[in-house]
């Protein structure tokens, strides 16, 4: 009898919520339903979505590879928010006029 090995794709979520004061938290996860869960809960009280509950998921992208994910997280961990604001609405051409905005 032959075995068939089956390898279980882990994606990589990256991620944005929106917070109760309006602000955003961008994240990396392998589990986006679990971490959704710990950020409600306040299960850490150091995070800083612990005082900004409850919190919104207004955007998501899984990836394959970690490098990838990681880079994109940073990118947007350093963008400001009308940046952030045109990703989460799917405003794709409006994100290279505010790249250019920002340069100078």
């Amino acid at each position: 009898m032959l075995c068939k090995l089956v390898r279980m794709q882990r994606y990589l979520t990256v991620y944005i919520l929106e917070c109760s004061d309006g602000s955003f938290y961008t994240g990396l996860t392998n589990d986006i339903d679990r971490r959704l869960f710990e950020h409600q809960k306040g299960l850490n009280t150091e995070s800083y979505t612990f005082n900004r509950r409850p919190v919104k998921l207004v955007f998501q992208e899984e990836f394959e590879d970690f490098d990838h994910a990681y880079d994109f997280e940073r990118q947007i961990k350093g963008w400001r928010r009308d940046k952030k604001l045109a990703l989460i609405e799917g405003q794709w051409d409006s994100l290279k006029d505010l790249a250019k905005r920002s340069k100078g």
